[in-house]
């Protein structure tokens, strides 16, 4: 690892890594990653014309199913071609402004889709415990007013990382041994006290990823008892079963993260390549994931994709 004592000042071109120490396989990275990104696009896509289309589907467990999606395009449109730029081109070179600029974007999309899941658990509740009222409470207005608070979090707690990271005036190198701008790993190579910028980094995630999963835990925690006081076992298996595909996309989203949180708590520190590689699936494997997830469990979704796929049959 470079020293501060031959430091450099802040530079106008960074330079990503990509996976460091596995740089012969890029080209053999770049096979996953582009099917990756094709998978998400025609996925995501099609979910969003599905609800669009069709009028019935127009209520509030689709329409953040729809924004959800729009989220997951974003996330891999800022994050992926430049991983794909790395792997194929060896276009390693970002300038400062530029790195800034997807260092604010792609942890903001990250946040603004845990506040989506997190909407869609209040969906849920709402839909089980006020089943009369369900359309009432989760009118338009209350979804927009949802939808600006999960916006108006993520530019709060993610304007921060760019500020902060322009302050800082020296560094080690200018390699980021990252695949992309991460603010952790600028921060990492830079010279002086970072302690700030540490703090910063966990205040992020406890006061966004963090807090939606404890409301999250607590939300389906009251849904549980809301069902298990209906007599009926059949009731019960029809309220639990509009909860299954929500719940497999919870569970691939923050497991990821639980499992980095507890493996540094027990002090299990994982090869370099291999904790950026798990960085990067966990950004990119779930906008990918999503839409299937919802197209294969949820009655009308997998109603109205059998439908094209019979049309283009025809």
């Amino acid at each position: 690892m470079p020293s501060c004592n031959n430091s450099i000042p802040q530079p106008l071109i960074f330079i990503l890594a990509g996976i460091p120490g596995l740089e012969s396989s890029h080209s053999w990275f770049s096979v996953p990653f582009f099917l990756i990104f094709v998978i998400t696009i025609i996925g995501n896509v099609t979910i969003i014309n599905i609800i669009w289309i069709e009028k019935s589907l127009h209520e509030p467990m689709f329409l953040l199913l729809a924004t959800l999606s729009v989220v997951d395009l974003c996330l891999v449109i800022v994050t992926v071609p430049r991983m794909l730029g790395i792997f194929w081109m060896n276009a390693k070179e970002i300038s400062f402004d530029a790195c800034l600029t997807q260092m604010f974007f792609i942890p903001s999309f990250y946040v603004m889709e845990s506040g989506i899941l997190l909407a869609m658990a209040f969906d849920r509740f709402v839909a089980i415990w006020y089943p009369l009222r369900y359309t009432t409470i989760l009118d338009s207005n209350m979804l927009v007013k949802m939808a600006l608070a999960i916006l108006a979090r993520a530019v709060a707690v993610l304007t921060p990382a760019p500020i902060l990271t322009k302050r800082l005036e020296r560094f080690q190198t200018k390699v980021i041994a990252y695949s992309y701008c991460a603010y952790m790993a600028v921060v990492m190579i830079a010279c002086g006290d970072i302690s700030n910028h540490i703090v910063y980094g966990l205040l992020v995630m406890a006061a966004s990823v963090g807090v939606d999963l404890v409301f999250i835990i607590l939300s389906y925690a009251l849904i549980l008892h809301a069902v298990f006081h209906i007599p009926s076992w059949q009731a019960r298996s029809k309220a639990l079963s509009t909860c299954d595909s929500h719940l497999c996309v919870i569970g691939l989203f923050y497991s990821p993260v639980v499992f980095s949180v507890l493996s540094q708590i027990v002090g299990y520190h994982m090869a370099p390549y291999l904790q950026i590689i798990i960085d990067n699936l966990y950004f990119l494997v779930p906008p990918m994931v999503n839409p299937l997830i919802y197209a294969a469990r949820t009655k009308q979704m997998r109603e109205w994709v059998l439908r094209v796929l019979n049309c283009h049959r025809d």
